[in-house]
């Protein structure tokens, strides 16, 4: 008889402290991270048929190159579709590590955020102590996600990028001592403390300081970073359309999420439509990793 594993992972939007979660980072100092998984999932399949022949493979929603944690999603539904495993804390922990190790091993210098997104789902707060990832408590209040719900959109700038490459310039000028990237990366792991302050207490005020926190830490590590964004978003801050806003992933290009003030989502909607951007309508995941065995 045929025997198939389907496993499903959930990306991720990074809210807060991204870039912090990469070693050497994570030894020197430590990261901070705040994420929330959505529904765009990463779905892989194992299946061997009558003859033992195996075959794996793996969909995703959204593009690779998007900065929403795809290969990282990716990779954990693919570790689970191998290894069949049932999906307790336990589990979830032990793929989302395999995960981060097979994309050690091909090469990708980044953290082990999107991992742990994708294996858990929902609202995560995590501390990076050099190889160690520690959840900690975050339980936002519904107001608060209900609103970002509402005011948050994500837009897909359709310019890919490979983070891997992004980061080895960042990591190389840090190595160095570089002290503006040194004040980037500690400007966006603060944001992430802000950033969990905000959503556990629905202070509204603190997530969209966390976010400006973010952004001027982006800029210190790398000004390009930015600039695939900037002819669209610049006009709409100036205009006070929106609030904040911040580049996904590594920036360079993909995704970004916008938060608009009251009232102007629709005109923010038809200014990134207009500018060529694509809308990704998202909502939060809250299940994390499924696996169906077969």
């Amino acid at each position: 008889m045929a025997r198939k594993v389907v496993a499903r992972a959930p990306v991720r939007l990074d809210f807060a402290g991204g870039w912090t979660d990469v070693s050497p980072y994570t030894h020197d100092v430590g990261g901070e991270v705040v994420n929330l998984a959505i529904n765009k999932y990463a779905t892989a399949t194992l299946e061997v048929d009558d003859e033992g022949i195996l075959s794996v493979s793996y969909t995703c929603e959204v593009p690779v190159g998007s900065g929403l944690g795809t290969t990282g999603a990716i990779n954990v539904a693919l570790m689970a579709a191998i290894n069949a495993m049932e999906t307790d804390d336990a589990g979830r922990k032990v793929l989302a590590e395999q995960a981060f190790q097979f994309e050690s091993i091909l090469g990708n210098k980044g953290g082990r955020q999107d991992q742990w997104a994708a294996s858990h789902g929902g609202w995560n707060h995590l501390m990076f102590m050099q190889d160690d990832v520690e959840e900690m408590p975050l339980v936002p209040l519904a107001s608060a996600t209900k609103w970002l719900q509402r005011q948050l959109i994500v837009v897909n700038s359709n310019i890919a990028h490979v983070s891997g490459d992004l980061h080895k310039n960042i990591w190389e000028r840090y190595g160095k001592g570089d002290e503006e990237v040194k004040e980037g990366l500690m400007a966006i792991r603060l944001a992430a403390r802000g950033m969990a302050r905000g959503v556990q207490q629905d202070r509204r005020d603190e997530v969209i300081q966390a976010l400006h926190e973010v952004c001027r830490g982006v800029d210190l590590l790398d000004k390009e970073l930015h600039e695939p964004f900037r002819g669209v978003v610049d006009p709409l801050l100036a205009s006070k359309d929106v609030l904040a806003w911040k580049a996904l992933g590594a920036g360079g290009g993909g995704c970004a999420m916008l938060l608009c003030n009251l009232g102007r989502r629709e005109a923010v909607e038809a200014a990134c439509e207009a500018a060529g951007w694509s809308l990704v309508e998202w909502a939060p995941d809250v299940q994390g990793l499924q696996v169906k065995i077969e």
